[in-house]
């Protein structure tokens, strides 16, 4: 694996890691020499595909099962991370979910289960790899740029979301700034995955909301996430940090 080793003896957990942008930060972290563990739900064959490709490459890798909405299998998730490996020093917190509806016709059932995993499991998670982490600990939540705009109908759920974050960002910052521990939110525009492909009828009317004109990659992010998890990055903390195209500007 020939690439500046930034992460060397750094462990780290993804929640959200086979697909996507997560699986991106999960081969950025192991690149930069993390062993990475990483949870999924239903991608099992990839999530597999994804530790074996890491694993073959002389990195290490390791598939948690483990569904985000569960805070009981996101604690076992961290407890098994450090188990495996050892120790904690990052976590990213990318597991996400988008439902949209109008406001009059959204389901509560859809609302609930965001909430759970946007929101919850991104505090539940943190508060159980803060227990293991010390200096140079790294928190970083995935939110989205529709924190800060919501150009379009039926995605208000989502953006409280995303807003959420923010406040819970800069909270536990104060909280574990004392331990060594940063945590930031990077907030991505629309990347071209499973989730929001760069083509069809939805990108053609988010396309001309950017300044840049296109769809982020997944490594755009990956890359702006090693960065926050690496030494440079000791004195960014509280911080919602906008990787999204130019879409909220």
């Amino acid at each position: 694996m020939s690439h500046v080793s930034n992460l060397e003896g750094k462990v780290a957990l993804v929640q959200g890691g086979s697909r996507g942008i997560g699986a991106a930060i999960v081969r950025r972290l192991a690149r930069e020499g993390a062993q990475v563990a990483f949870t999924y739900v239903s991608s099992a064959a990839p999530a597999q595909a994804l530790a074996d490709a890491i694993n073959a490459e002389g990195g290490r890798a390791l598939a948690l099962r483990a569904d985000s909405a569960d805070a009981s299998a996101v604690q076992q998730a961290v407890h098994d991370t450090v188990k495996a490996f050892g120790r904690l020093d990052i976590l990213v917190n990318n597991a996400g979910v988008l439902a949209v509806a109008p406001v009059t016709e959204f389901d509560l059932g859809d609302f609930d289960r965001m909430l759970a995993i946007n929101v919850r499991s991104v505090f539940v998670a943190s508060q159980a790899a803060a227990r293991h982490m010390g200096q140079g600990g790294r928190i970083i939540n995935i939110g989205s740029t529709n924190a800060e705009r919501m150009p379009f109908a039926g995605g208000a759920p989502y953006a409280m979301s995303k807003s959420a974050l923010v406040g819970l960002t800069r909270g536990m910052a104060r909280d574990l700034g004392p331990q060594g521990i940063t945590v930031n939110n990077v907030q991505p525009g629309p990347v071209d995955t499973d989730m929001n492909p760069a083509s069809g009828e939805f990108a053609d009317s988010l396309i001309p909301l950017m300044a840049i004109g296109r769809y982020g990659h997944a490594d755009e992010i990956a890359s702006f996430v090693a960065y926050l998890a690496g030494p440079e990055a000791g004195y960014i903390t509280g911080a919602s940090l906008l990787a999204d195209g130019g879409f909220a500007a």
